[in-house]
């Protein structure tokens, strides 16, 4: 909304303020923060009056209990005011004329309803463990088959697809592109999802991943920079980085309160509305490929989860003492603060080795 006052700066020039994405992108971030910090108090006491707190007993791995105990009935579905907040702040301070914001807010709202319905299932009791797997990925592969193919048929973006570390490596995937979108936002929804099982871990992963993504959509959406880097210019992602700062402010507002020990959760609500739009946005500026490194994090867990299930089908035995890998870890006797504390650095570390690839290159 007041990107349009730079309209009004023939009348007055401090309006002109409102056209760099630099000052749009610290305010987003701002305001996100300052609504969940001021807001979040009042909106979980409301979830606990009205009785919306986290299941922690796990009649599929008994073997949990002894570490989740102290979470049952915790306030859950905080990710509705995570979401909210960012709607909010990018509807404040984004160009919404940009096509690619307009994909993101649409990614974020329709995940984090999938995400709530998924949460409200497993509060009342309906199916075993919420929505059911198929049910939830059939409505994530048609997300991502829309945006694929809002990529595949639109002519100012391209289905090329960049290799990390090589700047004249590419690959043409043609039509093969709107599945692979597909394969993206469903594969960073689900592992974000799998990841938020520790107070605090999954959004302090979030955090450094929007953040480092908020640095490369900038750098994509700038001529200049970009042609330094040798990435591909496209013209308009730069707004982008307004959204990507919403979602750090939000991520660092929310840990306020989700941080060990946890006054409230994100549930599926958050978790999969946060993963998959930092996927969509990753395929926006064409880092698809570097998300591998940047979220590594969130791959280390969905692949633990994969390998578990795997090899127990295949060979009857499993590979770690229960998956995700953050739960092995906490069965090899490590305590809860040091597996959070250690997978936000390995996090900055990712990010850090993601943005050292672009000099690489």
């Amino acid at each position: 909304m007041f990107y349009f006052l730079s309209e009004l700066r023939d009348v007055y020039f401090g309006f002109n303020i409102f056209r760099y994405i630099t000052f749009r992108t610290g305010m987003a971030a701002i305001t996100t923060f300052l609504l969940c910090v001021i807001l979040g108090p009042i909106f979980i006491r409301k979830l606990r009056a009205m009785k919306i707190g986290e299941v922690a007993k796990r009649d599929d791995c008994p073997d949990l209990d002894q570490f989740q105990s102290a979470k049952e009935g915790t306030p859950t579905m905080g990710g509705l005011f995570i979401v909210g907040s960012i709607i909010f702040s990018v509807l404040l301070w984004g160009d919404l004329t940009n096509r690619y914001v307009l994909i993101a807010l649409l990614t974020s709202f329709y995940l984090a309803v999938l995400g709530w319905v998924d949460d409200y299932r497993k509060l009342k009791g309906i199916g075993k463990r919420g929505l059911g797997k198929r049910s939830k990925l059939l409505w994530q592969i048609l997300l991502g088959g829309f945006i694929g193919s809002y990529v595949y048929f639109n002519p100012d973006t391209s289905t090329l697809v960049d290799f990390p570390f090589f700047k004249d490596v590419v690959l043409n995937i043609g039509l093969w592109y709107i599945p692979f979108v597909a394969m993206v936002v469903i594969g960073t929804s689900n592992a974000v999802n799998l990841t938020d099982g520790l107070d605090g871990l999954a959004i302090g992963c979030i955090l450094v991943v929007s953040l480092t993504l908020s640095i490369l959509c900038y750098i994509t959406g700038h001529l200049n920079f970009s042609s330094y880097l040798f990435i591909p210019y496209i013209a308009g992602v730069g707004e982008l980085t307004v959204f990507c700062a919403a979602i750090v402010g939000a991520s660092l507002g929310f840990l306020w309160f989700n941080c060990p020990p946890a006054s409230v959760f994100m549930g599926d609500t958050g978790s999969l509305s946060l993963g998959g739009t930092l996927g969509v946005i990753a395929v926006m500026i064409k880092k698809e490929l570097l998300l591998v490194i940047i979220g590594g994090v969130f791959v280390i867990e969905a692949v633990s989860v994969i390998l578990q299930v795997f090899s127990f089908r295949v060979f009857g035995r499993r590979i770690f003492k229960i998956a995700p890998f953050h739960h092995h870890l906490q069965m090899s006797g490590w305590a809860e603060s040091k597996i959070i504390i250690r997978f936000w650095i390995l996090a900055v570390i990712m990010a850090m080795l993601a943005l050292t690839t672009l000099k690489i290159r």
